[in-house]
């Protein structure tokens, strides 16, 4: 059995569980399934919406698809929630890379 059939079978039993959510939009990303990958990381947000590192791998995802604005859109937003959680370490990484967009 796959990694991403693991996650599958286990979102079955926990559809809400941020964690396994998030693993299969890192599996989706793995496999450069790029709009199953932000579906994924949109689907994160709305069980946690102070979940930093999916903003950050979304705005990533949008960068890399030329969305430039809707990068731009996930980076701010995930820095706002970066600041309010208290992660510096995130906020400072996706300013940078909001600053190289």
């Amino acid at each position: 059995m796959t990694r991403r059939e693991k996650l599958q079978q286990m979102l079955q039993e926990s559809p809400d569980d941020v964690f396994l959510l998030y693993g299969m939009a890192m599996e989706h990303q793995s496999a450069e399934d790029w709009e199953a990958a932000l579906t994924s990381f949109d689907q994160v947000l709305r069980v946690d919406p102070d979940y930093v590192a999916a903003y950050f791998q979304k705005g990533q995802i949008l960068a890399r698809l030329d969305r430039a604005e809707e990068a731009r859109s996930a980076l701010e937003a995930g820095i706002d929630i970066g600041r309010k959680v208290d992660d510096a370490h995130a906020v400072g990484e996706m300013t940078e890379f909001l600053q190289n967009l």
